[in-house]
């Protein structure tokens, strides 16, 4: 059934002005009298509804008018410059195509966010979450756009590895095996005897199997989920999240910062042109002033500091803080937030971490204390961004696999990479969901993600 868009009428609303169109859509809302009817109408093409008047309604046509009910509509779409609404149609028909019953959960206008979340497969059809979804594809589309556009090449990782990227433990194990039944006899488990013969999990990041693509192509990436088996209920973690996972040959981390900020930059606008609506939306009702930031983050450079200079700056103020300040202490999310939110007022790019705190693949520097690696960190939100120059060297790279005491023989192939041809090279991960926290002016992760999968909760 092919019929106008609401979208489609707006654009050219002079065109359409008196003549007769059709639409399919949903009642968001709706005001009945006995001879008039006034529905808030939508279809997913905009973010606004229209207003549909119906007049001359039977008692039967008007219990058939509820909330969320399914219609196509026909009618006259008219310009109403002096009216509330600036245009309208006036139905001369309409069909009942999906009914709704009198139970249906989203009649009240203000329902809290983890009311919403327990009703997940029906809150996109709020406001909220119909706008958050919306810039969420938005920044992912001008993320592809912004790569495409430098050169970039798609590559899709795997989602199920025998690899444990971070060298936490942190992963999903998957297996085929009856757990309950070799419990039941005390067996130990044997992974020769499991789907994949060995012992294999759910990815927490495609970086590893990107760098042999890198070497090829030069500029590779990956976009999709990663998971994390981190038992961690705050609002910025989630066991399942998504990612886009840029990964750069002959680029060290000035380049890749200089890259990210980019980026960021890039998609920022994107949404701001491309999600207008959404955007007065959030700036109005979720977080007033969130387009002057935005546009502020445009238009200032970050800033750039070393993790030394950080500390420094958190031990000037240690009396706001709980923990003591010393150097090799990680930067917790409190830490990040001071210093972006209340230090330096934007974004700031945090640079050479101890080695300890980061990951066995990141470029020791010549101090042999830290790794040449950065952390961007947005204000309100913290960490957004993950990078580093990845460790070139062969003998480098064996040594901190064995420091990190983890199994060569598993990494045999990503030390191949320094075997054969090894460069400079760099990545970085950037959460999507903390970027679109950070747009949207949305406190907790479990609302920008559609399904949210976190510790003790899952229902779909």
């Amino acid at each position: 059934m092919k019929t106008n868009t609401i979208k489609q009428l707006i654009s050219k609303k002079d065109y359409y002005n008196n003549k007769t169109v059709t639409l399919s859509g949903w009642i968001r809302s709706i005001r009945k009298s006995k001879n008039i009817c006034f529905i808030d109408f939508y279809d997913g093409s905009y973010f606004s509804t229209i207003q549909v008047v119906i007049l001359n309604l039977d008692d039967s046509q008007l219990k058939q008018l509820i909330i969320g009910a399914c219609l196509f509509i026909e009618g006259i779409f008219m310009l109403t410059l002096n009216g509330k609404q600036p245009y309208e149609i006036t139905a001369n028909r309409i069909k009942l195509l999906g009914a709704s019953n009198s139970d249906y959960p989203i009649q009240k206008k203000k329902l809290s966010f983890e009311y919403l979340r327990s009703i997940a497969h029906l809150r996109p059809r709020t406001n909220t979450f119909s706008a958050v979804f919306k810039v969420r594809s938005i920044i992912t589309e001008g993320i592809q756009l912004f790569l495409k556009e430098n050169d970039f090449v798609y590559i899709t990782s795997p989602c199920i590895t025998s690899s444990d990227c971070e060298g936490s433990g942190e992963t999903f194990a998957i297996s085929t095996l009856d757990y309950d039944y070799l419990q039941s006899k005390n067996c130990s488990i044997d992974y020769s005897q499991d789907f994949f013969s060995k012992k294999t999990s759910l990815s927490v990041s495609g970086q590893l199997h990107l760098e042999p693509f890198c070497m090829i192509y030069r500029n590779v990436y990956t976009l999709g989920p990663s998971f994390r088996a981190e038992k961690s209920n705050t609002t910025r973690h989630a066991a399942e999240f998504w990612q886009v996972e840029p990964e750069i040959a002959f680029y060290d981390l000035s380049d890749t910062i200089e890259l990210i900020e980019a980026l960021v930059k890039y998609v920022i606008n994107y949404v701001l042109k491309n999600a207008k609506e959404e955007m007065l939306f959030f700036d109005k009702y979720i977080s007033p002033g969130k387009i002057k930031q935005l546009q502020n983050t445009i238009d200032f450079p970050f800033e750039i500091i070393t993790y030394t200079k950080a500390i420094d700056i958190l031990k000037e103020h240690q009396s706001k803080f709980e923990h003591k300040i010393y150097w090799g202490i990680g930067i917790q999310t409190e830490f990040e937030k001071f210093l972006a939110d209340q230090i330096f007022k934007k974004p700031v790019f945090i640079t050479d971490y101890p080695k300890d705190k980061k990951a066995f693949y990141m470029k020791l520097n010549d101090d042999n204390k830290t790794v040449a690696a950065t952390d961007l960190i947005f204000p309100e939100i913290g960490e957004v961004v993950g990078a580093s120059q990845r460790e070139e060297s062969y003998e480098k790279l064996k040594n901190r696999l064995i420091e990190k005491e983890l199994d060569i023989n598993e990494y045999e192939w990503y030390l191949d990479l320094r075997k054969y041809g090894s460069c400079i090279h760099s990545g970085f991960g950037l959460g999507i969901e903390r970027f679109t926290r950070f747009i949207t002016g949305i406190e907790n992760i479990r609302d920008v993600i559609p399904f949210p999968r976190t510790p003790n909760s899952i229902k779909y």
